[in-house]
């Protein structure tokens, strides 16, 4: 799979902009500020129907303007597809694939499958456990269809049930409606802890051997999946919260309080890991989530780097450069010296200023 082209229309700071991209390794590279990072931006939101920064659909409209167009061509399985987001400012986004509207959001996800790996990741292990609870979804709902359309049933149905606990507050008689509430929460809930539980589990497969190469040998990684709720328990714990529940006007247990626990031999890292453990945790967890993809689907995702190098010491760098040889990449960096210095190969280099991007050179041999 990958991506041939990327036309943008109006998004970001982006008037009009059309690129054309290689199969293997595309670099843009240029200032801060300029642009880089709102291309492969526009890019996941093609595939996803969300930013990667969880940016609203007016924030990425252009100044000034009252929409924006993403038109994005994938190959898969040799057969074309062409995808089409439409952001507006007062409504809601549309989106269609070779020309069809598409109704549901799990109708787009799975054509494309994307890994984004930003700074902002490598903080994964210390920031919250909500975080962490998105990694886990927006991976598994790029993977399977039927757990999107369940997270997407599992919030809507939290979001009314923490209204109505509000509600209850002035008419204690809506308090008879909550068991229709919980019945639909459990339905929907225990899907998610199952698969998330499942994910967790393929995921240690991966990961154990990604981080010992990473450390030497010297660290031993294991994710634990540390649900809010078990399966077996959620509705006697739903049941046992519900006096809380009505006092706090908010629900307290179930997946949308959900974490994952990092041990490195045995120890917590997200509390008493080193910033440097935490990095290197971080970096397993997403390289871990290309071969997932590749396990999963028969075939290997794109990857967007988002100016990772730069926080990376030398043999972290050469880790992660080593293991994308053979997948399509969409990097930005600020220059090209890290990847002269590690004769990295480069296939096409763009050039961004000021939200225009500039003289693709093709480069079809190493960096000397």
């Amino acid at each position: 799979m990958y991506i041939e082209s990327v036309q943008l229309k109006n998004f970001r700071n982006y008037e009009n902009l059309e690129l054309y991209l290689d199969r293997e390794t595309n670099i843009f590279y240029g200032d801060n500020a300029q642009g880089k990072t709102n291309i492969l931006e526009s890019v996941y939101l093609c595939g996803t129907t969300k930013s990667h920064k969880g940016s609203k659909d007016r924030e990425m409209i252009r100044f000034g303007q009252e929409d924006a167009h993403i038109r994005m061509m994938v190959k898969k399985d040799g057969l074309s597809y062409k995808l089409d987001m439409h952001l507006r400012k007062n409504k809601a986004k549309g989106a269609a694939v070779n020309g069809l509207p598409v109704k549901k959001a799990r109708e787009l996800f799975g054509i494309v499958n994307l890994v984004f790996f930003s700074p902002e990741d490598l903080n994964i292990i210390k920031n919250g456990p909500g975080e962490r609870r998105r990694f886990l979804d927006l991976e598994l709902c790029q993977l399977d269809q039927i757990y999107l359309s369940d997270l997407a049933g599992y919030n809507h149905i939290v979001n009314q049930r923490n209204r109505l606990l509000k509600d209850m507050y002035a008419n204690p008689a809506l308090k008879d409606t909550l068991d229709v509430w919980d019945h639909q929460m459990l339905r929907y809930g225990k899907k998610l802890i199952r698969k998330r539980q499942t994910f967790v589990e393929e995921l240690n497969e991966i990961i154990c051997d990604i981080h010992k190469n990473l450390t030497g040998g010297e660290e031993l990684l294991q994710v634990i999946y540390e649900p809010s709720a078990q399966e077996e328990n959620f509705e006697e714990l739903l049941c046992r919260n519900r006096d809380r529940d009505i006092r706090m006007k908010m629900t307290s247990s179930g997946p949308h309080r959900d974490d994952l626990c990092f041990l490195v031999n045995g120890i917590d890292i997200r509390k008493y890991g080193s910033q440097g453990q935490q990095r290197t945790a971080a970096l397993s967890l997403k390289l871990s989530e290309i071969y997932l993809v590749k396990k999963k689907i028969g075939d290997t995702p794109v990857l967007l780097l988002d100016d990772v190098l730069s926080e990376l010491d030398s043999s972290r760098q050469t880790y992660l450069l080593d293991s994308i040889h053979d997948i399509q990449t969409l990097i930005t960096c600020t220059g090209l010296d890290d990847f002269v210095n590690h004769q990295f190969h480069i296939n096409k280099v763009f050039r961004v200023v000021k939200g225009e991007v500039f003289n693709p050179v093709q480069k079809n041999s190493k960096q000397n």
